[in-house]
């Protein structure tokens, strides 16, 4: 009873975050992108260059264009992209035209793409967030690779995309809108990162030294942070060499430095970003 009651509460919560997502991507197109005349890349965007010479509304010009899709794909790559991503195209199609009614926002183009961009962003990063997909060009850029194995599908999702975005430059006859759609499809997917993966302030250390053994414990009892041995060997000299493995606080950065510093200057250290970390002393599996 208590794990059919969690299955049900998860996939209801998935379900609402999905009709969020799409409900802020349908504002990004009435507020943004349609006054505008910007293309996001997507079928959504070929269905606003099309709203503008025909006025045929975009919610279902978009499903128009992705059920097909939908349908070939099922049969040809199986129902791997599922309910949650059939829901999330046919409430964002609604969304857009019946649902969600937001106004103009600015009049400026620079203004449109960027908030337009960002708001789009954000409603995609959290139906990817919750397992859904708006379909559209997942679904043609999944098929292609299908076909095309040399092509990754995310490279395929730029190709067609980019064809997107020249479409509306012809169509408008206006090459700032294509510079602007560019501007958009960016900061669109920089969101959608940020999003899915989270805001990190984490950084990770590898640290090479002849004196592993009393940094790591320097690090322990001064940090109070976990330390990983990796074994390592030098190319050159052949030398086994232990590698020390560190993440921290971005604010513990200068602190772990100094302590690496006062106990081996000459220590070869690899500082990188991470974009999540899942465990003990950091977060918990969402």
């Amino acid at each position: 009873m208590t794990n059919n009651f969690k299955r049900i509460s998860k996939l209801l919560l998935d379900y609402f975050g999905i009709s969020i997502g799409c409900m802020i991507m349908a504002v990004a197109f009435n507020s943004f992108f349609v006054p505008a005349r910007i293309a996001p890349g997507g079928f959504s965007g070929l269905a606003a260059v099309i709203y503008h010479f025909t006025n045929f509304p975009i919610g279902i010009t978009t499903l128009v264009l992705t059920i097909p899709l939908f349908i070939i794909s099922i049969k040809l790559l199986g129902a791997k992209f599922g309910a949650k991503s059939f829901y999330g195209t046919i409430f964002f199609s609604l969304c857009i035209d019946f649902i969600v009614k937001s106004p103009q926002l600015t009049d400026d183009l620079f203004l449109s793409s960027v908030f337009g961009g960002i708001l789009l962003g954000i409603g995609i990063g959290i139906i990817f967030r919750f397992g859904g997909t708006t379909g559209g060009t997942d679904l043609l850029a999944a098929l292609m690779h299908h076909y095309f194995r040399t092509i990754s599908v995310s490279t395929w999702l730029l190709i067609v995309d980019s064809i997107v975005v020249a479409i509306a430059g012809i169509a408008f006859q206006d090459i700032e809108v294509a510079l602007y759609s560019i501007l958009t499809i960016y900061i669109n997917m920089r969101l959608m990162d940020v999003i899915q993966e989270g805001i990190s302030n984490t950084k990770a250390f590898y640290i090479i030294s002849k004196n592993s053994t009393e940094i790591a414990y320097r690090i322990m009892k001064d940090l109070d942070r976990g330390v990983t041995t990796l074994r390592g060997k030098g190319a050159y000299t052949n030398e086994d060499r232990d590698v020390l493995l560190c993440v921290v606080n971005r604010a513990e950065v200068f602190q772990l430095k100094d302590i690496v510093r006062s106990i081996d200057p000459n220590a070869f250290v690899i500082l990188a970003d991470v974009h999540e970390v899942i465990g003990e002393g950091f977060k918990n599996i969402d």
